[in-house]
C-alpha cells in the first residue's frame, strides 16, 4: 500500500512531465464559485479522473477540473471544485489540493466556498474575508505519524490566514468598491444543514459564518508553511429566530450572482502577490 508521500509525489510527477513546470499560487473555487477559472489563460487542464491517485469530486455542481495557466501575470493551478469530508472521503484526500500545490512550488493559496451568514450584520451576496476559524470537522489532516517532509508535527494556528494575504485583498476591494466582510468561519462536517439551535451555538462560540470546508486546507497550509487566504461568498441568511426552509438552487444562485466580484479581488490579488507576502 502506497504512503502519504509516494501518491503526492506520484501526482507531482505526472503533472510535471505535462508541463507543470511553474506554480506562484493555487487556487480553490467552491460551490457555485467556477467562473474565474474564464478568467484564466488556461495552458493545460485535466479531469480529476485522469490524474493518477486523486479522488473525483461528487458534488453535483463542482466542476472537478484542474486547471493550468496564467492569471494576473502569475502562472497559477486552479482546483475548480475541491473534495469534501463528507462525500466519504479521507482528511489526506481533501488536503492533497493543498500539498500538491505546495509540492509544485506554489507560493500562496487562494480558497473560496460558499457559507451561510451568522452574523446579522452580513448579508447574503457579500464576500467574507475569513481572518480566523473554528474547527467543528470530526477529523483533522495531520492526525496519524507526522510526515516530516511536509512540516512539523505541531504547527501553529495563531495566523493561519496571513496578514499580508489579506490586507492586500481588502485594499484591493476598497479599490474596486467591493463590500468585503471580514470575520470567523466555523466549519462544520455537514452534508446536512444546520437546525436552529446549532445556529445559536455557533453564534454563541463567536462565528460569523459556517460552511463544510475550508478548515482542512488551512490545517494543511499551515503544517507545509504556505501563507494562505480564504474568502467566503455569504449565499443564505441563518438566524434562527427567522428561519425558512433552504432552496439550494437559490444558494447557488447567490453564489453564481458574486462569481465576478470574487474573480475581480483574486485577480487583483495574484497581481500583487509578492507585495502581499513581503507583508
Amino acid at each position: 500500500m502506497k504512503d502519504v508521500m509516494e501518491t503526492l509525489q506520484e501526482v507531482v510527477e505526472y503533472l510535471q512531465e505535462k508541463g507543470v513546470n511553474e506554480v506562484d499560487c493555487g487556487i480553490i473555487l467552491g460551490t457555485g464559485l467556477g467562473d474565474l477559472a474564464s478568467k484564466i489563460e488556461v495552458e493545460k487542464q485535466w479531469s480529476y479522473n485522469q490524474i493518477p491517485n486523486l479522488p473525483v469530486a461528487t458534488v453535483e455542481f463542482h466542476f472537478g477540473k484542474l486547471l493550468y495557466g496564467t492569471l494576473g501575470g502569475r502562472k497559477v493551478l486552479a482546483w475548480q471544485g475541491r473534495f469534501h469530508y463528507y462525500e466519504g472521503y479521507t482528511m489526506e484526500q481533501v488536503v492533497m489540493p493543498v500539498r500538491i500545490t505546495r509540492l509544485l512550488g506554489g507560493r500562496a493559496m487562494l480558497i473560496s466556498n460558499a457559507a451561510g451568514a451568522l452574523n446579522p450584520g452580513h448579508n447574503t451576496g457579500e464576500l467574507m474575508c475569513i481572518d480566523d476559524h473554528i474547527n467543528l470537522q470530526p477529523e483533522n489532516p495531520l492526525r496519524g505519524p507526522n510526515i516530516d517532509q511536509l512540516g512539523n508535527r505541531f504547527p501553529d494556528m495563531y495566523a493561519a490566514y496571513h496578514m499580508g494575504l489579506r490586507k492586500v485583498l481588502g485594499a484591493a476591494a476598497a479599490d474596486l468598491g467591493i463590500t468585503l466582510r471580514n470575520g470567523v468561519y466555523a466549519s462544520v462536517a455537514g452534508p446536512h444543514l444546520e437546525t436552529p439551535a446549532e445556529y445559536r451555538y455557533l453564534r454563541t462560540i463567536g462565528a460569523d459564518a459556517v460552511g463544510m470546508s475550508t478548515a482542512p486546507e488551512v490545517i494543511a497550509c499551515a503544517h507545509m508553511g504556505m501563507p494562505c487566504v480564504a474568502v467566503s461568498v455569504l449565499t443564505d441568511a441563518c438566524d434562527p429566530e427567522r428561519l425558512a426552509p433552504v432552496d439550494i438552487a437559490e444558494i447557488l444562485a447567490t453564489a453564481k450572482g458574486a462569481e465576478g466580484q470574487l474573480s475581480q479581488l483574486f485577480t487583483a490579488l495574484v497581481e500583487r502577490l509578492d507585495e502581499a507576502l513581503v507583508n
